[in-house]
């Protein structure tokens, strides 16, 4: 996937050029970018064309921590509470 196909609006791209940007706003950046992915795109090949042009020559970014991290999966969610916790078995 082009860059220009993962990057459509340019959010990640123009994130890199904003001096002192913080993780807080790197973060509000990324779920922007992730919300305006098109419907049928895969984000993990997204995601993966975005690393690949912009945080591997800036390791040391903030969006590059990001982008990075949202390439790990989540953990499985696990059942909270029901009967078996409130009663014991």
């Amino acid at each position: 996937m082009r860059v220009e196909e993962a990057d459509r609006k340019g959010l990640v791209r123009e994130s890199y050029a904003i001096e002192g940007i913080t993780d807080a706003e790197c973060r509000s950046i990324f779920v922007d970018w992730a919300l305006s992915v098109p419907v049928g795109v895969d984000t993990s090949d997204a995601l993966r064309a975005v690393i690949a042009h912009y945080a591997l020559d800036r390791p040391d970014h903030p969006m590059s921590r990001v982008l990075t991290e949202a390439l790990i999966p989540a953990e499985a969610p696990r059942r909270k509470g029901g009967r078996a916790a409130r009663v014991g078995l």
